[in-house]
């Protein structure tokens, strides 16, 4: 009920009620892009003068999290506005699927042709939709391919393993393989001898260039329309998840000291001779990307009515395929980094731009993540958003008010390193480790504040029984193993507390 009457807040509050053209949508989402690796969340080392200046232009929310601390599980609750624990894909899961006649095909495991999508939703009431970048949900010739969910255009990656190396043998371009790259260049090597050398593991055509290069087009040629119809497009760049592969120019921005010796892949993904240059260098090159796209939207005369939203999958990877997360102070004092539901793992950036909606230069404190933004953009063109279990945000990007007392729970469940739950309530996360059937024992109750304990070093769950409780009648009602997923052992008993 609480659901429903927000949502016809949220309409009688949208620019339908007041005659004006439905807004056009550009979701932007990094991946592997840590929450304090902008310059607007603290970043002092890594360029990000776009995004920057994006965030002083509309919301930075501080406490934004992703649906889930790994990849594919990540990208599905964007796309659904349904936690982990009601969707389709709970974990980084690997399929050979076969539909008819057809040979097995190889990818990531695939969304479920029943899943309702933002796109689909968005399709319905006449948006052009558009997918540019990492799909990560399904291949091509399976129930999740991009076009089976509302995507008229979709240029880019489908399986999230093939993202490893930007030289990649093709990109899929409307369900048609473009051979970009022979020969091609994989993303792992181990060099364990020898000059590291950057241009070794480049090819002719750099993934990222290509795909911006499509979305701006794509953005051009609406403006060329005279943005009759609107567009919903999703910017879903690989950076700066590893291998470690950006233009030299950007490389060249940052100090030659940074780097004492070379990184040979002994941690997997790409040997590089300057990895702590590379690492910040991708994220720059993103941050010029994604300027690139702002850019043309104020070019074709659209960005006064276009929401922008930028966020990331998850935190900041560990210290694999050269990152330094130290170096950078990627996740400043929060605990833990990507696939852990501690706060490093899951805290992102929240940016929000709608000029003439949504006041500029503000920092929200609200609570919120990836499940909210589907229900939210859907009350704000009038779009029916299905069944999420995410909150509608409208209120407070309006300016309504700044705080949702009453939010929905906000729920993680499975996401991969052992099988895991979290739900936040209010100021407090409780969360529970190992619950992936096996030999380990599950881990006991921890409950934190994350108000007060920022980096999760106080466990109070010896004090929060009651909490605790209500935590599990929560993932009673809202948790339920996924097809191909094992159920979470999360009602096992307790370890005896040490005496």
């Amino acid at each position: 009920m609480k659901f429903r009457l927000l949502t016809l807040v949220a309409l009688l509050l949208s620019p339908l009620c007041y005659g004006q053209d439905r807004p056009n949508i550009v979701l932007i989402n990094a991946d592997d892009l840590g929450w304090a690796e902008l310059g607007c969340y603290g970043q002092d080392k890594i360029k990000t003068p776009r995004l920057d200046r994006l965030a002083a232009q509309g919301q930075r929310w501080t406490h934004f999290y992703s649906g889930a601390p790994v990849c594919s599980p990540s990208r599905n609750v964007l796309m659904t506005g349904r936690h982990t624990g009601c969707n389709d894909v709970q974990d980084l899961k690997r399929v050979d699927t076969r539909e008819g006649n057809e040979m097995n095909l190889r990818g990531d495991w695939p969304i479920s042709a029943q899943a309702y999508t933002l796109p689909e939703s968005l399709k319905k009431l006449g948006y052009a939709t558009a997918l540019f970048g990492k799909w990560g949900l399904g291949e091509y010739g399976t129930t999740g391919a991009p076009d089976k969910h509302g995507f008229d255009t979709a240029y880019g990656y489908t399986d999230q393993r093939m993202c490893h190396t930007y030289y990649p043998p093709f990109l899929w371009d409307n369900g048609k393989k473009i051979t970009i790259n022979a020969p091609f260049i994989p993303g792992h090597k181990h060099q364990p001898k020898g000059e590291v050398k950057a241009e070794n593991y480049r090819a002719q055509n750099h993934s990222s260039e290509l795909i911006i290069d499509r979305a701006v087009d794509y953005i051009n040629t609406r403006g060329k329309q005279g943005g009759k119809q609107p567009f919903f497009l999703y910017y879903a760049p690989l950076e700066p998840h590893v291998a470690m592969q950006p233009l030299q120019q950007w490389i060249d921005q940052y100090p030659a000291e940074w780097d004492a010796k070379p990184y040979r892949g002994q941690n997997g993904y790409l040997p590089h001779p300057r990895p702590r240059a590379a690492y910040a260098a991708m994220i720059s090159q993103m941050d010029h990307n994604v300027g690139r796209l702002l850019d043309a939207l104020q070019k074709n005369g659209l960005d006064k009515n276009t929401i922008v939203i930028f966020t990331s999958d998850n935190g900041t990877t560990h210290d694999v395929g050269g990152v330094d997360h130290k170096f950078f102070h990627s996740v400043l004092q929060l605990r833990g980094l990507k696939g852990q539901m501690y706060e490093g793992g899951l805290r992102v950036p929240g940016i929000v731009v709608w000029p003439g909606k949504i006041a500029p230069g503000k920092t929200i404190d609200q609570p919120a993540y990836h499940a909210d933004i589907m229900p939210t953009l859907c009350a704000a063109v009038g779009a029916n958003p299905g069944d999420p279990r995410g909150e509608n945000l409208l209120p407070v990007w309006l300016g309504k008010t700044d705080t949702l007392p009453n939010r929905r729970p906000m729920v993680w469940a499975g996401g991969g390193y052992g099988g895991q739950v979290a739900v936040r309530l209010g100021n407090k996360k409780i969360m529970r480790r190992n619950l992936l059937p096996g030999k380990k024992e599950p881990g006991n109750w921890e409950v934190y504040n994350i108000a007060s304990d920022p980096a999760e070093k106080n466990n109070i769950a010896a004090s929060e029984g009651k909490l605790i409780e209500q935590a599990k009648q929560i993932l009673a009602k809202e948790y339920k193993a996924a097809k191909g997923y094992p159920a979470l052992r999360i009602n096992a008993p307790t370890a005896a507390p040490a005496p």
